[in-house]
């Protein structure tokens, strides 16, 4: 009984989990690339990593919410670059993504 997938500790997150939200948030990346932050915001709400925390706050940015922005980049540990480097931070949050690095506070 301990090793069948009944037996997975509660709140631990599956490999089919971790895969699922590396498409979610591929998905809300490339549409932060088109300019459509709403249909971004939709997927981002319903992730809680570091990442989409970071990407949260790129979404409020766009969206011109510099205060939910801001609370946004304090989750994500990361320090808020202003309006003007959201193209380079939509840029470095798809290299994070592609290229596998962790940030702050991931496991």
């Amino acid at each position: 009984m301990g090793d069948g997938p009944l037996s997975r500790p509660k709140g631990r997150p599956t490999v089919a989990d971790s895969n699922r939200s590396t498409d979610s948030l591929t998905r809300a990346i490339a549409l932060l690339e088109a300019g459509a932050w709403q249909p971004a915001h939709e997927i981002i709400q319903r992730e809680s990593s570091p990442l989409a925390a970071w990407l949260h706050g790129i979404v409020h940015t766009l969206e011109g919410d510099l205060d939910n922005a801001r609370y946004w980049y304090r989750k994500a540990d990361r320090p808020f670059p202003g309006v003007g480097a959201v193209t380079g931070e939509i840029a470095a949050a798809r290299r994070t993504l592609e290229g596998g690095e962790r940030l702050e506070g991931e496991a």
